[in-house]
């Protein structure tokens, strides 16, 4: 039976060493080797027809072993996660420490937890910034309007914009993301970029140029953004779950029914999960907007 340890590591990630006897997967290795012997091409012999002496002199056992890898590691992870009763948010970095074989074979796998979060005074920081927005609201004969400084004659101002709430949240809440999270965000965001360039048919270094950066100044950027985002998210999560902001299935079904073809609509409904996500977050930026 496949064994593991965890250790705690700063910034709520942690390591989860495990061993896998030979004697469990000594058959999924031997079944991944036959299925790249037979298609290996010796010298003198048919494809898959070279005696079983010169197969093992000649096979390609990095390739072996990365194929049983991807069909046992999923398993023994999701195994070690249970065992040691964690609640992973990233995907795991996956490190081989040893495998041939006859031997056990030891990995290391590396995950960020929810991190922890203080989300300070910011209910008397967005009670400030209401009541500054309210004080935008221009009465009939208080004042001449056009006396009136700029942004104090529309009342659509009179409410918090996204930007500002979230640029309250990032000043309030104090957070320590794990590394990990923060580099996923990071690849997610030059992810994007890269589809983003590719259909205007640049590549990311013609974009950084024609824009006056570099690779790496745009990755330090995307950084900057990718600890934004994510202390938003965590944040409102926080904050939906002090105040026990909730979505209701109506809710969603009200969200799906404003989309008028049919067929999008089925296909919105098999992402009900994301959708109660998003509803749960305005409903806390709804929230926010009311202090």
């Amino acid at each position: 039976m496949a064994t593991s340890t965890i250790k705690q590591l700063p910034k709520q990630t942690v390591e989860i060493e495990m061993v896998l006897p030979w004697e469990e997967i000594k058959w999924e290795y031997q079944k991944v080797f036959d299925e790249v012997a037979k298609e290996m091409e010796l010298p003198g012999f048919r494809k898959g027809k070279a005696p079983k002496k010169l197969v093992e002199e000649n096979i390609n056992r990095s390739k072996v072993y990365e194929e049983v890898l991807k069909r046992v590691v999923p398993k023994v992870y999701a195994d070690a996660i249970k065992q040691n009763n964690l609640e992973p948010i990233s995907s795991p970095k996956v490190e081989v420490l040893e495998a041939k074989e006859n031997i056990p074979w030891k990995l290391k796998a590396t995950i960020a937890l929810k991190p922890k979060i203080n989300l300070k005074n910011y209910k008397a920081k967005m009670g400030q910034l209401n009541k500054s927005k309210k004080a935008n609201i221009w009465i009939p004969g208080k004042d001449k309007q056009e006396d009136l400084p700029a942004g104090r004659q529309d009342k659509k101002d009179t409410k918090a914009s996204i930007g500002e709430i979230m640029d309250i949240l990032v000043s309030e809440v104090e957070i320590e993301l794990p590394d990990l999270l923060v580099t996923e965000e990071i690849n997610k965001l030059l992810s994007s970029l890269i589809d983003q360039t590719a259909r205007l048919g640049m590549t990311v270094e013609q974009y950084t140029q024609a824009k006056g950066t570099t690779t790496a100044r745009l990755r330090d950027d995307y950084r900057k953004e990718a600890i934004k985002n994510l202390t938003v998210e965590f944040a409102l999560a926080e904050i939906a779950d002090k105040e026990n902001i909730t979505v209701t299935p109506q809710d969603i079904e009200n969200l799906i029914t404003k989309v008028e073809k049919k067929e999008e609509q089925d296909k919105l409904r098999s992402q009900s999960y994301y959708l109660a996500h998003l509803i749960r977050q305005q409903k806390t930026i709804d929230y926010l907007s009311s202090l």
